[in-house]
């Protein structure tokens, strides 16, 4: 072989190889950390208090009664999660140009059973205490519930049948006792109860907010009353955990209050800090949340009776999404 033959061979080669590792680094790119595979002992099997890890973005663990030091992380990467009954779903963002969100759809060993690419950047996540109902919430537009400058989408998958309702903006809405129409109607927020068929959740228009009751068989929803956020359904299925609007200041309007579903009597939480999330029932008597983090850590989770007693708690330092699987 001559010399310029060589040459030219040993350029292919550099070429392929440079191609190569070019697209081996680009592949590594795109799956990013939420590619990651989950650590196949880490399941919902056990009865435990879960939550994500802001550190890894991945779902941890704390065993029930134990100290925050016994956590254990492992689990899938999710910026949002929730689970009950043998059913996980989590809310990830995939890297890209544009970046693609999904809602993810877990067994109770949190083997991927269903994935739904979701229009916007992942919010809020709820599923029914059966596991048959599954709710999720995006930002279309904006980012802050803070401002009037945001647009939400929320879904509903039934499991059983697999029916998907791409937007709850579908279901008609009576407020005040009179059927509503408007281009600005946002839901987000749903809470299920314990029948598969009832639903509560949040109603934006005019720049008013409005706790409704939905019936999924019935196909309708209706308000119950204004002013209430975010709205968590108590294990009994008697109380409303929500947020209320307390101030116009932007950095700290809300703040927790817990409804009576009979009388409509309403309560103040012992948590006085602004809390923008949707609160979780660890049981019929306890309310978990999550706050902005101390020491540079992008947010805690804390505890606070149902009844507005005592005082907030820290449950777990660098969490959010907690929830109990018993």
């Amino acid at each position: 072989m001559s010399p310029r033959a060589k040459l030219a061979v040993v350029v292919v080669a550099v070429l392929l190889l440079a191609t190569g590792s070019l697209g081996y680094v680009l592949h590594s790119a795109h799956r990013g950390p939420q590619q990651a595979a989950t650590d196949g002992s880490f399941t919902l099997e056990g009865p435990g208090f879960y939550f994500r890890d802001t550190a890894t973005g991945r779902i941890a663990r704390l065993p029930l009664g134990a100290p925050r030091g016994a956590r254990t992380g492992g689990g899938p990467v999710c910026e949002r999660f929730y689970a009950a009954g043998d059913t996980a779903v989590c809310l990830r963002r995939d890297p890209g140009v544009p970046p693609r969100a999904y809602a993810v759809i877990l067994d109770r060993r949190l083997h991927e059973v269903r994935r739904i690419a979701v229009p916007g950047i992942p919010n809020r996540a709820r599923v029914s205490a059966s596991g048959r109902m599954l709710s999720w919430t995006v930002f279309a537009v904006g980012d802050s519930y803070a401002t009037t400058a945001f647009s939400t989408r929320t879904s509903i998958l039934d499991l059983r049948t697999g029916y998907l309702v791409k937007s709850m903006e579908e279901i008609p809405l009576t407020l005040g006792g009179t059927r509503y129409h408007a281009p600005d109607v946002n839901y987000w927020g749903v809470t299920f109860a314990r029948d598969d068929n009832r639903f509560y959740a949040t109603v934006s228009t005019k720049g008013r907010t409005y706790l409704v009751e939905g019936n999924m068989a019935a196909w309708s929803a209706k308000s119950l009353r204004e002013n209430a956020e975010c709205p968590s359904l108590s294990p009994d299925n008697t109380r409303i955990a929500f947020k209320k609007k307390v101030s116009d200041d932007p950095a700290a309007p809300w703040r927790l209050y817990v409804l009576d579903l009979t009388t409509l009597a309403e309560h103040p939480l012992a948590e006085r800090h602004s809390v923008d999330d949707q609160a979780a029932w660890l049981d019929d008597r306890t309310v978990a949340y999550a706050l902005p983090g101390r020491a540079g850590r992008a947010s805690d989770v804390w505890t606070v009776p149902a009844d507005g007693s005592g005082a907030p708690e820290l449950a777990a330092e660098g969490a959010s999404s907690p929830v109990v699987v018993r």
